[in-house]
């Protein structure tokens, strides 16, 4: 892909991204093994505290918690890394920053990783965390009536997921959905086309390799469910209003587009936040861009008004 189709403030953090080695078992042994070396030390700010609890399986959780006893509204985060890598603690800037700027706890799953753990365990390990929260909302403080659920790329695909699976077995119900550059379409990585385009960050080659981790064989199939690829759902009705962000040169462009024109069509509120000339993931990868410092406000405010119900 040409740079020049890059916004030009993220242009310079883009073209240093490296090429991440996932689509073989040891660049995904190495890739796990090296990443918590290279995440930035984070320091929570002055009244957050983070620590890792244990769901009844064991399921480790980090949970972000502002000071002071009160009720207050809650989200849940799912974080990113193409179904094969990744770990909350990448989030911890993000996630203790938006703790205390939007007084809410937040909990973040370490669900098990594809290929070893395939569909359906991530999306069951992110169910759990979502019951947790409910069985101990009284003793966190959580008002359950104002819990979203939210995650990016890999994360933000589990939360739509797992938003569908909450709302088709009924009972407390999330009552937003907050969604960065989600991974929804396994019949993307079905496109061969696209792998000339080698987009940024994260390529056609590299999705085929987070599908077909994920759910095997299946992949391109209509064996796929809509909880593993959640833009195979046709019923959209009565799903909890929605916020999309995703820039316009990266690969799940389309596909998170369709899925936003699907949600307006049932009549679900959902706001489509397109950014020009960004790549996948860039707030993340270059969160001091002025760019990225506009996407980030917009979304936090549009999460803020969510749960203020």
């Amino acid at each position: 892909m040409d740079i020049n189709l890059v916004h030009p403030e993220l242009r310079k953090a883009t073209a240093a991204f490296p090429k991440l080695p996932v689509g073989s078992n040891f660049g995904r042994k190495l890739t796990r093994l090296l990443l918590p070396l290279l995440l930035p030390k984070t320091k929570a700010p002055d009244g957050i505290s983070i620590e890792w609890v244990k769901a009844a399986s064991g399921q480790k959780l980090r949970v972000y918690t502002p000071a002071g006893t009160k009720t207050r509204a809650a989200l849940l985060y799912i974080h990113g890394g193409g179904m094969m890598i990744g770990a909350p603690q990448m989030d911890d800037g993000l996630l203790s920053n938006l703790a205390a700027e939007l007084d809410i706890l937040i909990v973040s799953p370490e669900y098990r990783l594809a290929p070893e753990h395939p569909y359906p365990a991530p999306v069951d390990d992110c169910h759990e965390a979502w019951q947790w929260m409910l069985t101990n909302s009284s003793r966190l403080g959580i008002d359950t009536k104002r819990i979203a659920i939210g995650g990016e790329s890999a994360g933000g695909g589990l939360a739509a997921g797992l938003v569908l699976r909450i709302h088709d077995e009924g009972g407390q119900r999330p009552i937003a959905q907050w969604l960065f550059c989600p991974m929804l379409d396994d019949r993307t990585a079905q496109d061969r086309s696209l792998d000339a385009l080698d987009h940024y960050i994260w390529s056609n080659k590299l999705n085929l390799s987070g599908w077909s981790s994920y759910v095997g064989t299946k992949i391109g199939t209509d064996q796929v469910p809509a909880y593993a690829a959640p833009a195979r759902r046709s019923d959209f009705n009565g799903l909890p209003k929605a916020w999309i962000g995703v820039g316009d040169v990266e690969l799940f462009y389309q596909e998170d587009k369709k899925y936003a024109e699907s949600l307006k069509a049932a009549g679900v509120f959902c706001e489509l936040d397109v950014v020009a000339g960004g790549p996948h993931a860039f707030e993340g990868m270059a969160p001091d861009a002025q760019v990225s410092k506009d996407y980030a406000a917009r979304a936090k405010n549009w999460l803020r008004r969510a749960l203020e119900g």
